[in-house]
């Protein structure tokens, strides 16, 4: 009599139809993109132009898959195939490694708990998170939680697809730690490390498959981060399991930052704030520096070769998570500015800024299509602004002989319509008529020039009359509106 471990095979089998699919996939784009005499005859071009494609990780892709993909590229000779996979282990930027996507989500963070008047930096506060600890998100969270705050920061509740932990005196950090850097599973949780008022159950139990389910309910904290679980886990029909009290009035988290995708449905966003105040960062704001990542690991293989990168690696990495850092702050900045200024709530505003940027970009992008030599040196600078310094001083001398001409104009689309909107707001794009948003986007760069020129002539002392005019002129169009946002 021969015993199978039927759940090994299942699982084995489940992974072996993830990877195929995965490579069928990939194989199938590449049969569209590359020109290779077997696949030209079954094409069909209505663009009329070589097309590139940019991939990036997301649930399920494991290293494995991202190594074969770039392999598999080169192997089908796709052009640069460093450039069709970002996440690369050597020649690029892990996202789970380097902690990319928590990055941002806890940027997002620190501005939502000053919103409810905590200072992360200065206040004691209390998190819960579902998302394991050798998971992406939840375990490079708990890394950023004990980097940035230490004692400060208390995590009372985390769940994952194999247990349940729950202590409000705070987890012990070090035990997150430990697991965090082992990538092993919350059942691994060493239970003697929880004070007198801790629990901890593992999923083999209908107790504590229960206890799981509910643990980002019930839990209170001030604020709630699901790094992973399953999409629509908070609900239209479940809402009020968040609320508390008689009248479903008291949310167990005042502030939720959406690290992972669609946890919760936009009805129950909706009524989480309509009914408790609920603050909830939308997760198309909150977890976007995973992709802000992968187009600077695009950028830098165009530009560089893969030993000049791995020789400067580090250095890049640190510039690059500098970089997410500063476009999550401008961004939750931006949101809270309108959502303090407009009616609306949170989640609405993400959309609206995401709009307001697309909408610009792709008007620029078709704008920009047939732009003059001197709208390119133009616009140079801001794409050169964007990237990493390093990557800028050992490529970007030849970024017109390495980058194709349809990437710089996105580029220069994206970089411009960014900029203007996390500055201007939302309304300075949805008021204007659309066949006017490149011709505003370009007169808003030359200005912007001129302002800055303004401001080096009042720091050196040194204005005419004509510019003194010009200060005078800003001041009483805009000041007022300035400086009530600078206050902000």
């Amino acid at each position: 009599m021969v015993l199978v471990d039927t759940v090994n095979v299942q699982a084995k089998s489940r992974d072996f139809a993830k990877r195929k699919a995965v490579k069928g996939f990939v194989d199938g784009l590449l049969d569209l993109i590359t020109e290779t005499e077997e696949t030209k005859a079954h094409i069909v071009d209505y663009w009329g132009r070589r097309e590139y494609l940019y991939l990036g990780p997301d649930e399920q892709i494991i290293p494995q898959d991202i190594t074969w993909i770039v392999n598999q590229a080169q192997k089908r000779s796709y052009t640069n195939p460093s450039t069709f996979m970002s996440s690369k282990a050597d020649t690029g930027i892990n996202h789970k490694v380097y902690g990319v996507t928590s990055e941002g989500i806890a940027v997002f963070l620190a501005v939502g708990l000053k919103r409810l008047g905590l200072n992360p930096h200065e206040d004691p506060f209390t998190i819960k998170l579902t998302g394991g600890t050798d998971g992406d998100v939840a375990g490079n969270m708990i890394k950023i939680l004990a980097r940035d705050y230490g004692a400060r920061a208390r995590v009372v509740g985390l769940a994952d697809g194999t247990a349940v932990v729950e202590d409000p005196a705070g987890l012990d950090m070090s035990e997150l730690l430990r697991m965090v850097e082992g990538s092993l599973p919350l059942s691994a949780f060493d239970p003697t490390r929880l004070s007198d008022r801790g629990d901890f159950h593992t999923v083999d139990t209908e107790e504590g498959i229960r206890l799981r389910n509910t643990m980002h309910s019930r839990v209170v904290a001030d604020a709630f981060i699901p790094a992973g679980g399953r999409p629509g886990t908070i609900d239209g029909t479940n809402y009020r399991a968040f609320l508390q009290g008689p009248d479903y009035k008291v949310p167990s988290s005042r502030l939720i930052v959406e690290g992972a995708n669609i946890f919760i449905t936009p009805e129950a966003r909706k009524k989480l704030f309509e009914e408790a105040g609920v603050l909830i960062i939308k997760d198309s704001s909150a977890n976007k520096c995973g992709v802000i990542c992968s187009s600077f690991e695009i950028a830098s293989s165009m530009l560089l070769t893969d030993a000049q990168f791995k020789e400067h690696k580090e250095e890049i990495v640190a510039q690059v998570l500098e970089k997410l850092r500063y476009y999550a702050r401008v961004e939750a900045e931006l949101l809270f500015r309108e959502f303090a200024t407009y009616p609306g709530q949170l989640p609405y505003f993400s959309e609206r800024i995401s709009n307001a940027i697309n909408l610009a970009r792709d008007t620029l992008t078709v704008g920009l299509e047939s732009m003059s030599e001197e709208q390119y040196q133009d616009l140079l600078p801001l794409f050169k602004e964007h990237l990493p310094p390093t990557v800028v001083a050992l490529g970007f001398d030849q970024v017109r002989e390495k980058v194709p001409a349809q990437y710089i104009t996105n580029a220069f689309a994206c970089c411009l319509a960014s900029r203007i909107v996390y500055r201007e707001g939302t309304k300075f794009f949805e008021s204007q008529p659309r066949e006017r948003l490149a011709e505003l986007c370009l007169r808003y760069l030359d200005e912007e020039r001129e302002v800055q020129r303004l401001v080096r002539c009042l720091e050196s002392g040194k204005l005419d009359r004509d510019q003194l005019k010009t200060v005078q002129k800003i001041l009483d169009v805009g000041g007022v509106r300035s400086l009530l946002f600078a206050s902000e």
